[in-house]
């Protein structure tokens, strides 16, 4: 390995535009992985620059942060990853995306039916609870905007 395929953690923030503490953080969940020097200090690969690329964007894009380390975990490890292992993410990603999509235009298309309605009420709402389905899973909130069981 070559001193310049290494960089410091305050290098790779420069090179990124992403917080020390947020290198921390994605190091945390698994995200990166730096090793370390025999002074302890932590050390990131090159290819780092990629993978928090890909994270920015990812989670610019909604997707949680268990959705992008499930994502990372195809990249290979012990080499950078290649145009083809990009893609590969990518086709992955994609249902994922259109199915956010559609969700934001059904979404949106209920929304003219709220806007103003004053209804105040879960019971009555056609976007979250249309004919009041909930009340069938007893009392208190049932469902968020986007579960896969709610009215979405």
């Amino acid at each position: 390995m070559r001193a310049t395929d290494v960089l410091t953690i305050g290098q790779l923030a420069e090179r990124t535009g992403v917080s020390v503490s947020a290198i921390r953080f994605y190091e945390t969940k698994g995200l990166i992985t730096a090793f370390r020097t025999q002074g302890d200090q932590r050390r990131f690969l090159r290819a780092d620059i990629r993978r928090l690329s890909f994270i920015r964007i990812a989670q610019h894009l909604g997707l949680s942060i268990d959705g992008i380390a499930e994502a990372l975990a195809s990249l290979p490890h012990g080499r950078t990853p290649n145009a083809a292992d990009w893609a590969k993410i990518s086709r992955a990603l994609r249902a994922a995306l259109n199915e956010r999509i559609a969700e934001l235009e059904r979404t949106r298309d209920k929304l003219d039916g709220c806007i103003g309605c004053g209804c105040l009420s879960l019971k009555k709402c056609a976007l979250y609870n249309p004919g009041d389905r909930a009340r069938a899973l007893g009392a208190g909130p049932r469902f968020v905007l986007g579960d896969k069981a709610g009215p979405v």
